[in-house]
C-alpha cells in the first residue's frame, strides 16, 4: 500500500494512512521522515487496486532498503547542517532489520529504535511457530515434522534461486529475492552498533517469535555491551495491539512510541 490513501464517501474526501503513530506525540522540534517502498506513489485511492510495480520486487532487498535509508539521512543532514542534536533511525518489523543494517554503514545516526524484530534469521520463526503448535496440542509431532520438512525444502528452493522476483513464498508479494536477502541474522549487525539502542517486542507476536528477540539481550550481555534497552510488552502482538476477551482490539502503538520518546529524552 501507499503511505496515504484517499476515499470519497457521501461527497466528502477522507484521507487514511498506513502509519500507525499519532503525529501529535512528536515534539515540535522533530523532523519526522518516512521512506516509502520503492515504486509506490505517495497517495493512492482506497478502493482502486494498485498493481505492485516491478521496481519494487527488483529492490525488495535488505541491501537496497539500507542504501535507500542511508541516502535519505545523508541528504537531510547535508541540507540542514548542524541543526540536529540527534539523528534517530526507527524501524518496525522488516524495517527493524533495515535499521540494524543501517547501523553498520551510517555514522550520523545517534539513536536506534528496533521494534518487533528478532535477533535470529527470519527463517527460524516459521519452525519456532510450528513447534509452538505442538506444545499447545494443536498438531501432532508427526504433523509438525512434515510441516518443518516442507519449510526446509522451501528454504532450499529459495536459496537455490535467491534473486528470483517471479517466485513467491509466505505471501503473494514476498519474492524469493526478498526472503534470501532478509535471511541475514540481525544480531550480527546489532552487535556492531555502539550508539544507544531501544528494542521492543510484544510477547504475543505472531510474526516474529519473541524467543528470537530475546537472543538480542542475551548476546549483548554475553559481549558485555551496555548500550541496549530491551522491553517486552506483555500480551501485545506484532503491531503492539491486544485481543480482548469481548472480541475488541486495543491499540498500544502510542504507548510504545511514548516509551521510545521518553527513552530518547533520557539518552
Amino acid at each position: 500500500m501507499s503511505l496515504y490513501q484517499t476515499m470519497k464517501e457521501n461527497g466528502k474526501t477522507y484521507v487514511g494512512t498506513t502509519l500507525p503513530l499519532d503525529f501529535n506525540l512528536l515534539p515540535d522540534n522533530y523532523l519526522f521522515v518516512v521512506i516509502s517502498k520503492k515504486g509506490f506513489p505517495f497517495l493512492t485511492k482506497m478502493d482502486e487496486d494498485f498493481p505492485v510495480p516491478k521496481s519494487y520486487y527488483e529492490n525488495q532487498t535488505l541491501a537496497y532498503r539500507t542504501y535507500q535509508a542511508n541516502q535519505v539521512i545523508n541528504s537531510v543532514t547535508k541540507k540542514y547542517p548542524n541543526q540536529f542534536k540527534k539523528v534517530i533511525a526507527l524501524g518496525h518489523s522488516e524495517g527493524s532489520d533495515v535499521v540494524a543494517k543501517l547501523g553498520t554503514v551510517n555514522t550520523s545516526i545517534t539513536h536506534f529504535g528496533y521494534l518487533s524484530g528478532g535477533g535470529n534469521t527470519q527463517l527460524i520463526d516459521f519452525i519456532t511457530f510450528t513447534r509452538k503448535k505442538v506444545a499447545k496440542g494443536l498438531i501432532s509431532e508427526k504433523e509438525a515434522q512434515r510441516e518443518i520438512n516442507s519449510i526446509l525444502e522451501d528454504f532450499k528452493k529459495i536459496m537455490a534461486t535467491p534473486n528470483a522476483t517471479n517466485k513467491f513464498w509466505a505471501g503473494k508479494n514476498n519474492s524469493y529475492k526478498r526472503w534470501s536477502s532478509f535471511s541475514e541474522p540481525p544480531i550480527d549487525n546489532l552487535l556492531k552498533i555502539s550508539k544507544p539502542l531501544f528494542v521492543a517486542i510484544g510477547t504475543k507476536d505472531q510474526a516474529v517469535a519473541p524467543e528470537s528477540a530475546y537472543l538480542i539481550p542475551i548476546e549483548f550481555i554475553r559481549k558485555q555491551k551496555n548500550n541496549l534497552t530491551f522491553k517486552a510488552y506483555s500480551g501485545l502482538d506484532h503491531g503492539f495491539g491486544k485481543e480482548l476477551e469481548n472480541g475488541k482490539y486495543e491499540k498500544h502503538w502510542n504507548t510504545v512510541f511514548k516509551d521510545f520518546l521518553n527513552w530518547l529524552n533520557d539518552k
